[in-house]
């Protein structure tokens, strides 16, 4: 099975600094893994860049071993949810932020019930009616959250997510790690937190801009 994810030999720079240096690993079709290291070694770039916002300057950024380039962005932004730590919700209600993806032609048929909507929140230990409140009010914690359930109703397998449990209390947490044990679930993270970094199966050291080392073990 050829992998979801394959950066070869992929160096970034921005604004006339390098910062991705010579990344090279492989993510398959269901794995959890996340990139930690110091601020500023290159971790949010690497979700970026594969994302198609940071051109590349070397090497070769594959999606189902298809190379990246401007022409072919759209088909893994397509089938993928990023989710950072201040998402944009884009609508004035949490209900019309969930539901805003299915104004769109490709969604449209397949706009969910009320029930769904309900369904996933509860999910997300996120209340009912939350569905009524202003997007601005909300806590950040709760915006990754709702980003989280629009990611679930569209059933997008790719997430991208930098430090979504960094606000989030034990049983909000919780919830998030259920929702990500699905094994048909891909996950690429930027995490500090332990009990995160616990439950990937892969680390992705950086330092520098540079992959320094790997680690695997089996999830608990």
């Amino acid at each position: 099975m050829p992998p979801i994810i394959r950066f070869d030999q992929v160096s970034v720079i921005a604004h006339e600094k390098t910062i991705l240096s010579d990344i090279s690993f492989t993510l398959f079709s269901g794995e959890k893994a996340v990139l930690c290291g110091k601020s500023g070694s290159g971790k949010s770039s690497v979700l970026t860049t594969l994302l198609g916002l940071h051109p590349v300057t070397s090497g070769t950024v594959y999606f189902q071993e298809v190379p990246l380039t401007p022409a072919s962005v759209q088909t893994i932004r397509s089938c993928t949810a990023y989710i950072g730590q201040e998402p944009v919700l884009g609508a004035e209600s949490v209900r019309d932020a969930l539901l805003l993806p299915f104004q769109f032609k490709a969604h449209r048929e397949h706009q969910p019930t009320q029930q769904q909507l309900i369904d996933v929140l509860q999910r997300l230990q996120l209340p009912e009616d939350i569905l009524n409140q202003d997007s601005s009010r909300i806590s950040g914690g709760e915006k990754q959250r709702i980003a989280l359930a629009r990611g679930l109703l569209l059933g997008k397998k790719l997430y991208l997510l930098d430090e979504v449990t960094s606000a989030l209390d034990a049983d909000s947490k919780q919830a998030v790690f259920d929702v990500f044990s699905d094994p048909d679930l891909t996950v690429l993270s930027v995490a500090h937190d332990p009990e995160w970094l616990e439950r990937c199966a892969i680390i992705f050291e950086l330092e520098a801009g540079r992959l320094t080392q790997v680690k695997r073990h089996e999830n608990p």
